[in-house]
């Protein structure tokens, strides 16, 4: 069984298969990448209100920023 599984995964190598794992560690790494800078650079690590309601519109705020900087590097 060992040896199909490798012989599979030799033959999805020699045509250029994108297999599911690398699409979703790809993914998954992007989504971390946006998650650190909201963190780091737009005030997602230190939430300093109370309540459900205030506390998603301090994290929507740092989205939008994080949004118009992206926009701006894009454009620039």
């Amino acid at each position: 069984m060992a040896t199909t599984l490798k012989a599979e995964g030799q033959r999805a190598d020699l045509i250029n298969f994108e297999r599911p794992e690398d699409r979703r560690y790809n993914e998954k790494s992007n989504v971390e990448r946006v998650n650190g800078r909201l963190k780091d650079e737009f005030g997602g690590r230190m939430v300093r209100v109370r309540g459900c309601a205030k506390v998603m519109t301090h994290l929507m705020f740092g989205i939008l920023a994080l949004t118009a900087n992206q926009l701006f590097r894009f454009v620039t």
